[in-house]
């Protein structure tokens, strides 16, 4: 993509700004499931600042398919940007993208591929696991049946779904807390794949050099 195209100085111009609303999202998201007292004026607050946030994601969101001229493929090839528009909860996600920005701005990175995967995989999974145990936790603390009753249980739950350990101690009981499980399963499998990937061709250059730093004739 040109670097002086239309689309590329308003993704350049707009990737802090969305990922400070991401921000504030997850932190207005954890108040109003947390802060079980909070007056009614301020949680409607939070929720108008949520809706909010959600309007300038879509309003991003028009702006780049409009510039980008692709139409219909503009929504495969940015599929996370629509998945973030689609499900709140991925959200926080946009928060990867402005520290890859802030990297790429540097110039050269200071990292090598392989540890910049691991580091934007553990970021993905710290968002991902801190706003999938809200959503459950919301979901499940009243439900009858349920295991997950406080938000600690939820947390645990979230480490071991995206672990893909599943101790199977706590569990969701509602449709909407399952669906939330499924999503994580899937990114946790992932993102341990592409960590595991990074990993293991990190060892594979590592004796590949080893290899070839031997003497001749050894």
């Amino acid at each position: 993509m040109d670097d002086d195209s239309p689309l590329s100085r308003w993704e350049r111009r707009s990737e802090v700004p969305l990922g400070v609303a991401s921000l504030l999202f997850l932190f207005l998201y954890a108040v109003l499931v947390l802060a079980y007292d909070l007056p009614e004026e301020w949680r409607d607050a939070c929720l108008g600042v949520l809706f909010a946030t959600w309007a300038l994601f879509a309003v991003d969101y028009a702006v780049r398919w409009r510039r980008s001229g692709q139409r219909l493929r503009f929504v495969r090839t940015h599929w996370l940007d629509s998945l973030v528009l689609a499900l709140p909860l991925l959200r926080p996600l946009r928060i990867v993208k402005v520290y890859d920005a802030v990297q790429r701005r540097h110039g050269q990175p200071r990292f090598s591929l392989h540890a910049r995967v691991i580091m934007y995989a553990t970021l993905s999974v710290t968002l991902l696991g801190f706003a999938g145990s809200l959503a459950v936790y919301q979901q499940e603390r009243n439900a009858p049946n349920a295991t997950i009753l406080t938000f600690g249980d939820s947390l645990w739950w979230a480490c071991s779904t995206l672990s893909t350990v599943g101790y199977g101690d706590v569990t969701p009981v509602t449709p909407l807390g399952r669906l939330i499980a499924v999503g994580l399963m899937a990114c946790g499998l992932a993102l341990l794949g592409a960590v595991t990937g990074s990993f293991s061709s990190w060892l594979i250059q590592v004796f590949s050099r080893e290899g070839d730093e031997r003497p001749p004739g050894s």
